[in-house]
């Protein structure tokens, strides 16, 4: 099963410093029809203008994966992390018991990134940050884990059976994904079209996926796509 979630169909709002897109309910935004995909409660796509950005706020029970598209995102948190996460790199910050934290563009150019939130398998536990640089011609032509609680990942920890993944495609290159029926997915072209199953997926559409041992990507055109895998 795919069901093809168009990026203009997708909720949103545009604060002006903040244009953001939501896969799933999100703040104002409400569809009872796509409030969650298994585990994953949070896919945001959120376009950041230069010196601004969201100051100190709360979590807690939640891992929130930030996937840098185009530009940086620094953090700093309550606990005395920062950090700052280039295009193409993944930072985690695992809410655990409760963590504050702020994220700001500080860079001269607009920043994009997709911000992912996974339910944790438990609840609390010490709040963690971490990034870690992901070179994109290392997940040329093939599935690369970058943030995963899955044993014998090398990826950024978190503290959930779930995978995020990402893959640099060629047109006309494809990329398989090893699933199992009792596993969901969620796939987002960064950039790029691909196909799968016969079905199209352009650049920022969002592919729900259940039901099938495999997921076999062709790219129409050179494309960037992330994956999240989850219960």
């Amino acid at each position: 099963m795919i069901e093809v979630r168009k990026f203009d169909t997708l909720g949103g709002a545009d604060h002006g410093w903040l244009n953001a897109k939501h896969h799933f309910s999100f703040a104002d935004y409400y569809d009872p029809a796509r409030t969650s995909w298994g585990n994953l409660r949070v896919w945001n796509d959120d376009l950041i203008q230069p010196k601004t950005g969201f100051p100190p706020h709360p979590h807690a029970n939640m891992e929130i994966i930030t996937y840098v598209r185009e530009g940086a995102i620094s953090h700093r948190d309550n606990l005395g992390n920062s950090g700052r996460t280039e295009a193409g790199d993944v930072q985690v910050m695992s809410a655990g018991s409760g963590i504050a934290h702020s994220e700001y563009n500080l860079e001269d150019e607009a920043t994009r990134i997709f911000q992912i939130w996974i339910l944790p398998d438990e609840q609390g536990g010490q709040p963690q940050w971490g990034a870690r640089p992901f070179p994109k011609g290392d997940r040329a032509g093939k599935f690369v884990a970058l943030a995963s609680g899955i044993d014998g990942d090398d990826a950024l920890p978190i503290r959930a059976r779930a995978r995020v993944s990402g893959a640099t495609l060629k047109a006309g290159e494809s990329a398989t994904y090893a699933l199992g029926k009792d596993r969901k997915a969620y796939l987002v072209p960064a950039t790029g079209r691909v196909e799968i199953d016969g079905q199209l997926i352009e650049a920022r559409d969002g592919a729900a996926i259940a039901d099938l041992d495999e997921v076999i990507v062709t790219a129409i055109e050179d494309s960037e796509v992330v994956l999240v895998d989850v219960a």
